[in-house]
Order: C-alpha cells, then sequence, then structure tokens
C-alpha cells in the first residue's frame, strides 16, 4: 500500500512524453529557423550586416574658376570655417561639457539651449539654419550619428576659427570644419553672366546623385555660366569606402580611395573692365534722363560690345540685376523672394531673354532685301512725304479700306534715295520698298515672305547660341505663321509694319547686335560666344578658342520662297558683296548726316564708326497698365547699334533702353560712351588692372 502511494505521487507517463514533444518542438522550429537565416536568406543579411558595417563617403571635388579674358577672377572658390562638435567625443563630465558649451556660446554668439526638440523641428532640422541653442543641436545630432561632426555654427571668421583650434585641447569634441564656397569678387557687375550655385533639385537628384554626388551637399549652378557649363566646371567627386562600428565610428578605409577630379576652368571672352564701363555708362544715362526729366523714364536697360570677326562678347550689361555674391553659401529666401517679386525681374537676362520690337535698327532686313532683289535700286528715287493712304486688304480679292501710315516727322523727307531714306531711317520709304505702293515701287515690294528670308539670314528668329541659358528666339512673322497661330490672314499693313521693325517683329538684343555684326563683318556670320578657353586645374588648354563661321550671306544662298508677287520660285540666291557694302555706307551716313550725328562724341571723329538708330512702338502687359497706350502716341523703346572703326570694324555695340524713347537721345550716347571706354581701355593696353572700386 505504501509502495502504491508513492507511485501515485509522480508525473504520470504522458506528460513526460507531452513535455518532450514540445521541446522537441521548439528545438525543430530553432533549427529551421536557423536553417532560414543561415542558409536560405544567409546571403542576404551577410549582405545587411556589411552594409551596416560598411560606408561610403564621398570625397568632394573642387570646382573650376571661372576668369575673364585678362585673367581677372570671377568665381572662385574660397576656405570657409563651420564650428563642429562631434557629440561622441564631449567628455562623460556633464559638469565640463556645460564648461564648454558657455566658453563656445560666448565666442560664437549662440545661445547655449534654445527652443525644444519634437519629432517636427528634428525632421526640418538644417544646420545653421536653425534657432535651436547647442545642447539641442548637439542632442539631434548624438541621436543620428554620435560619431559625425554636426555643424553649430558656419561661415565664421577666421579669427574665431583659429581660436578654437587653440582650444581643441581644452574643448573635447569641439573643432572647425573648412570647407569650399563659392565667391564672386565683382558681384553685381558681372552677375548675369556668371550667375550663381544652389542646391542640387528633387529633379535634378537622381541625375548627380547617379554621378556620385551628394544630393544635400555639393550644388550646382542656378544661372549664367555656373548652369550653362555646370557640367565643365563640376568635376567629379571621390569616394571612400570605410569600415564603421555599431555607432557609427570609422574604423579604417576597406579599399584604396578613388580620387576626386577637379572641375575645369573656364576664360571667357568677357572684359571686365569693359563690363564695368558699359554698366556705369548704362546706369549714368538711365539716372540723367530719370532726373532730368523729373520722372521715371525707365529704370531697365542693356548693353552688349562684341567682336564682329570673332563673335566674342566683350561685355554684356542687363540692368537691373542681383547681387550674386549675397547667394554666396545659402540662397537667402527673403533675398529670393524679393527677386522673384521684383516686376522688374532683375533675375531675367534682358540681353538674351527679353523679346521686343526692334523698330528701326530692323531696318536692315528690308534694306539688304530690297537690294538684293532689285525691288529698287540704290539711285532711285522715292517721295518721302509725311504720311501715305494703302489700300489694306487681307485677300487679293478684298476691295480693302483705306489706312494711313506715317513717318516719325510728319513734315516728310523729301525725295530719298536709298541712303537718305536710311541716314534719316525714313519710314515711308521703307513702308514703300517693304510692301510696294503704286507705281513708284510696283506690287508688293519686297514681299512678307522674302522679308522673313532676309531676316532669318541675318540670324533673327533663331536662337544665337550663346553659351548662357534662358536665351529665347524671337519672332520674325509671315503670312502662314499668321494663319496657323492668329487664325487670321496677312493684311498690306502687316507687310508695311514688318519693314519698320514693328507689327509681330520681336527680337532680342542679343540677336540684334548679332545682325549688324554679320553686316559689320562683311556677310559673314560668327558664332556669338562668351567662352574664350577652357583649362584643367594645372592651367593646360584643353580647348583653345577657334572663331566659328557659321555662314556667309555672300556665299551660302538662301531659299528664295516666293518672288514679290507671291508666286512660288526655287531659286537660290545669295547676297551682293555690293548689297552688304551700300547698307555699310548707309550706316555711315547715320553718323555723319543721319539721325545720330548731333550725338556723336568721338573727339575729333579720329575713329569713324557707323550704327543704326532705333525707336521702337510698344504696347505690352506693363503699358497697358498703365494706359498708356495711345493711338499715335504708343510708348517706346529706345536702340542703337554702333561699331568701329568703320573701315575695319574690331568693335560692335548695341544699348536698349526699355520705355526709353528716341533711340538716338538715350541709346546713342551711351553706345558711343563704351565705344570710347573701349578704345581708351585698348590704348592703355590689356593687362589686369580693373578698378574694382569703381564698380557700382
Amino acid at each position: 500500500m505504501k509502495n502504491e502511494k508513492n507511485q501515485n505521487l509522480g508525473l504520470e507517463p504522458w506528460r513526460f512524453k507531452a513535455i518532450y514533444v514540445l521541446l522537441g518542438l521548439i528545438l525543430v522550429i530553432y533549427v529551421i529557423r536557423l536553417f532560414s537565416l543561415q542558409i536560405i536568406n544567409g546571403k542576404t543579411y551577410l549582405a545587411q550586416a556589411e552594409e551596416n558595417r560598411l560606408s561610403g563617403i564621398s570625397v568632394s571635388t573642387t570646382r573650376g574658376n571661372i576668369y575673364d579674358r585678362n585673367g581677372i577672377v570671377l568665381a572662385q572658390n574660397v576656405a570657409s570655417y563651420d564650428v563642429v562638435i562631434t557629440p561622441a567625443y564631449l567628455p562623460t563630465d556633464l559638469g565640463t561639457t556645460e564648461n564648454i558649451f558657455r566658453e563656445l556660446s560666448a565666442l560664437i554668439d549662440i545661445p547655449v539651449t534654445n527652443g525644444v526638440i519634437n519629432d517636427t523641428t528634428v525632421k526640418f532640422f538644417t544646420p545653421c539654419q536653425t534657432e535651436f541653442g547647442i545642447k539641442e543641436i548637439v542632442l539631434i545630432g548624438d541621436t543620428n550619428e554620435p560619431f559625425s561632426p554636426v555643424k553649430i555654427a558656419c561661415n565664421v571668421s577666421q579669427e574665431i576659427a583659429m581660436t578654437i583650434r587653440q582650444k581643441e585641447g581644452e574643448w573635447q569634441g569641439v573643432g572647425v570644419a573648412v570647407q569650399q564656397v563659392r565667391q564672386y569678387p565683382t558681384g553685381n557687375m558681372t552677375s548675369e553672366v556668371i550667375g550663381f550655385l544652389g542646391p542640387i533639385t528633387a529633379e535634378d537628384e537622381d541625375y548627380y546623385v547617379d554621378r556620385g554626388f551628394v544630393s544635400r551637399t555639393d550644388k550646382i549652378g542656378f544661372a549664367g555660366v555656373e548652369r550653362e557649363l555646370n557640367d565643365i566646371l563640376m568635376g567629379k567627386n571621390g569616394s571612400r569606402l570605410i569600415e564603421v562600428d555599431n555607432a557609427g565610428k570609422e574604423i579604417r578605409d576597406v579599399q584604396p580611395p578613388v580620387e576626386a577630379v577637379p572641375g575645369h576652368n573656364v576664360t571667357l571672352t568677357i572684359d571686365s573692365r569693359l563690363q564695368s564701363a558699359a554698366r556705369s555708362i548704362l546706369i549714368g544715362e538711365l539716372d540723367f534722363w530719370n532726373t532730368y526729366l523729373n520722372r521715371i523714364l525707365s529704370l531697365n536697360g542693356v548693353i552688349i560690345a562684341m567682336n564682329p570677326k570673332t563673335g566674342e562678347v566683350l561685355a554684356m550689361v542687363s540692368y537691373p540685376n542681383y547681387e550674386n555674391n549675397r547667394l554666396e553659401r545659402i540662397i537667402p529666401e527673403y533675398y529670393y523672394n524679393q527677386l522673384a517679386t521684383d516686376p522688374l525681374k532683375p533675375m531675367l537676362n534682358y540681353a538674351i531673354s527679353a523679346e521686343q520690337p526692334p523698330g528701326s535698327v530692323y531696318k536692315i532686313v528690308a534694306s539688304i532685301g530690297a537690294l538684293n532683289e532689285k525691288v529698287v535700286t540704290p539711285e532711285q528715287q522715292l517721295e518721302c512725304p509725311g504720311t501715305i493712304s494703302v489700300i489694306q486688304k487681307y485677300s487679293p480679292n478684298d476691295p480693302g479700306t483705306i489706312r494711313l501710315f506715317y513717318g516719325y516727322d510728319r513734315a516728310g523727307h523729301g525725295i530719298c534715295d536709298f541712303i537718305k531714306g536710311f541716314r534719316l531711317s525714313d519710314n515711308v520709304y521703307f513702308y514703300k520698298i517693304g510692301g510696294g505702293f503704286n507705281d513708284e515701287v510696283p506690287g508688293n515690294g519686297l514681299g512678307a515672305f522674302r522679308l522673313a528670308e532676309y531676316a532669318k539670314a541675318l540670324g533673327y528668329g533663331r536662337y544665337t547660341g550663346i553659351e548662357l541659358p534662358g536665351e529665347v528666339d524671337g519672332l520674325v512673322p509671315d503670312p502662314t505663321w499668321k494663319r496657323i497661330y492668329r487664325a487670321e490672314n496677312w493684311a498690306t499693313g502687316d507687310t508695311y509694319s514688318t519693314a519698320i521693325g514693328q507689327g509681330y517683329v520681336l527680337a532680342t538684343p542679343m540677336q540684334t547686335i548679332t545682325s549688324f555684326a554679320i553686316l559689320a563683318n562683311d556677310g559673314k556670320f560668327m558664332q556669338p560666344t562668351i567662352i574664350k578657353d577652357i583649362t584643367d586645374d594645372q592651367g593646360n588648354i584643353i580647348k583653345p578658342f577657334e572663331p566659328e563661321l557659321v555662314w556667309d550671306i555672300t556665299k551660302d544662298p538662301l531659299i528664295n520662297v516666293l518672288d514679290g508677287n507671291n508666286k512660288p520660285t526655287g531659286e537660290k540666291i545669295v547676297v551682293e558683296p555690293w548689297v552688304v557694302a551700300k547698307v555699310k555706307e548707309g550706316m555711315r551716313q547715320v553718323v555723319v548726316d543721319g539721325t545720330i550725328t548731333k550725338e556723336v562724341l568721338f573727339v575729333g571723329e579720329n575713329i569713324p564708326s557707323a550704327g543704326k538708330t532705333g525707336t521702337a512702338e510698344y504696347c505690352d502687359n506693363v503699358a497697358q497698365a498703365k494706359n498708356i497706350c495711345q493711338q499715335e502716341s504708343w510708348p517706346t523703346h529706345s536702340w542703337y547699334v554702333g561699331y568701329a572703326p568703320y573701315d575695319d570694324p574690331e568693335i560692335i555695340v548695341l544699348a536698349f533702353v526699355y520705355n526709353g524713347g528716341e533711340g538716338a537721345s538715350v541709346a546713342g550716347p551711351m553706345v558711343i560712351k563704351t565705344l570710347n571706354a573701349y578704345f581708351d581701355l585698348k590704348s592703355i593696353g590689356s593687362n589686369s588692372d580693373i578698378l574694382t572700386s569703381t564698380i557700382p
């Protein structure tokens, strides 16, 4: 009985079996899990472990410098000092750390503590653009990557940086990081050409990340040469593959580092001295007229200077512009918004991005076309009254209505041959040769289609190809264009307006100076450029400057689409050299005895020049808002293009003034003073002695 009782006190056998089965199942589960981790998914987890153990670091390259043609620095890299703290290296004693923070705060003028950290503030935390104090910034850095330096203050003075360097032994964990930032020594004197840098944008991120750049660290060009030649200037980042521990501390290089490839340096055709002079001249003339008239005539203008024989742009001023040296490190939101909302659009390069009616400077188109097509001869005399009456038609069968067309001088200019009509810029003369008039100029004169063809031969209606972003192509209208884009028939008056650069015609200042450069260079269209040469970081020229001939209008044929009666023709023609010479003679007479004569400021005319004035009526949204588009009294833009010496041109200059009024009075003096400045600078040599103090 006793033994039976003792046996009943033990566990029943089935309970042991259940325990064994449970233990066996647990063991099987562990074995299966281990098999899955080590055999089935072993490579995946090994790769993840390696990824956690290994870290790739981008080694920043050096962006290339930008120089003017005389070696003046227009954009360069300079050292910037950032105060950093590595949280993991701070003293373990909290009292010592507090003392370091207090002493550092007094030096860099950033509070020890300020603000409350939460998930939202951490998400939008940006070093050096935060109101957090030192403690909060260090806490964020310690939470994310304790062994990575976190920026406390950026772009501190060299004096502060040296003080911190001297105290690195006392201030454990505090240091100075040196990085390169872009600097623009000439500032707004050249900002419309040079541009500025900004962070890699979301739309460009994949492109640059695939090429080894870091989206939140590296910068790209946002405007000007910095943007257009970004890939040339930017170089290529290097890389390091390092081993780190679980706290992110660097242990060793896993493989040899890949060295960064520096960006190439770019030398521009721009002469900073002439650029400075042209800018001062433009601003000075605008100030004079605004003061003289006791009202704001204009706050907007362009001056471009070019070598017509090579296509080199020597100066390009678009006013107003912006201070790119205020955008060296970051793009301040307040300043960017100020620029973006300014009605004068200072970030727009008006030289290449503004399409305007060219007015009378466009008369060179009708001139070469009418002479070359023998619509008139140079000696043929036409009556040039102040007003003519034309039957305006929209189709051949349209009976038409009478429309008056006016010259700028209602008294007229009497009898005009080509030279007189050109030097006095007589509108009626160009109406007649452009669109025909009774028996004097039978038929349709040169006609709309041929006007368009000769305009294109002179570079209108196309991109000039200048190495700057944002260029527009203008507008060369013809009946086909109007039918497609306006759903209207071409009218007789449209041809008349086109012949004098009005109506639908639009051109940029860059296109306009290019068209005159072609004629000044005896018909040779040289590719406009602002790139002199490109060199590597050792100074070796890898792309020297070579003038590029686009075409020669005296040799390369135009397709004469329609004749003067709008009948198709397959004839191919060239512009006869004597036609170019005759138009150049007309431009010379503009200076000698024409619309610009009273404004000639060359001392004794020792250097003979030639040119053409333009006063272009306009009615854009700005004029409409001011209600100043009044019939027979429309507001006008001011144009003048001049080159010198007349017999062997080496420089051509254009001035455009928005709402500037008469071309001879406002734009003319700007061009002449810029020409004088060029020859004065030439007389003292091409050494790099720019006086930056004269930069407005």
